[in-house]
């Protein structure tokens, strides 16, 4: 296998009306698998929640990461991913996802950190030209003079790559904590005045609507690799929500690691 260029690739785009949690988990799991066995063109999907949840990574501990009192009282669906990595607080409006679904041919030879960076440059691209500064911080982050703004994860399954991103663009600090455990403890000793606040990078760096980034996140993609649109599958959304439901909904998974 010879590494591939982005533009070597006929890349489809799917945006979708909001989905659950538990599907959005399911569908990266086969659209991976489709683009792995050639039955599906590279993709690039950008989410959209159909409710308020808690991402956490495949390894996670779920009573390390998540208070699941918090979780059930803020109506919060926790969910596990398939990819490493960290927790992630979505509220629907709140954050921007998107995966790419890649054959392994794209980062061929490439280092864990060469192949975060090379998955995320477009991003950088597309920030730049909205008036954010922001870098890749390696492993898996995009930061700015602002702070934070996107964590990233991959999975390689079945001879594809799976590269997901959650960028924040306004979210609720205070609820944010109250949920995740991670991150209390940095903060207790400044005073909880600093966890009140919310977290709004992309928001307050562009003043732009969620929906106008996305839109020129998807125009920068396309300008530089390539995107035509393209649409799921009746046999892919019927396979996802099975797994949506059998696997990604189940306690099993969920609490893998307790």
């Amino acid at each position: 296998m010879t590494r591939t260029l982005w533009r070597d690739h006929d890349w489809h785009l799917i945006h979708t009306d909001p989905q659950s949690p538990a599907l959005h988990m399911a569908l990266d799991e086969v659209l991976t698998h489709e683009v792995g066995a050639g039955r599906r063109p590279p993709t690039l999907r950008i989410w959209e929640w159909g409710g308020p949840a808690v991402v956490i990574g495949r390894f996670q501990s779920l009573r390390n990461e998540v208070d699941g009192d918090a979780a059930r009282r803020h109506g919060i669906e926790v969910v596990r991913r398939v990819s490493g990595g960290g927790a992630m607080f979505i509220e629907p409006g709140n954050t921007i996802t998107y995966s790419i679904y890649a054959p392994l041919s794209l980062i061929k030879g490439m280092s864990f950190q060469e192949a975060y960076a090379w998955m995320d440059a477009w991003t950088l691209e597309a920030l730049g030209e909205l008036g954010i500064k922001a870098w890749y911080q390696p492993l898996n982050d995009i930061t700015s003079e602002g702070g934070k703004i996107a964590g990233a994860a991959q999975a390689h399954r079945g001879g594809a790559v799976l590269h997901h991103v959650t960028m924040a663009y306004d979210i609720d600090a205070t609820k944010m904590l109250q949920v995740l455990r991670i991150g209390r403890e940095k903060l207790s000793d400044k005073g909880t005045q600093s966890a009140a606040k919310r977290v709004d990078p992309l928001r307050s760096q562009t003043g732009l609507a969620r929906a106008a980034i996305i839109d020129h996140m998807i125009a920068t993609f396309r300008r530089l690799h390539g995107l035509g649109d393209g649409s799921l599958r009746a046999d892919e959304l019927a396979q996802a929500g099975m797994l949506a439901q059998e696997k990604f909904s189940s306690t099993a998974w969920t609490a893998d690691v307790p």
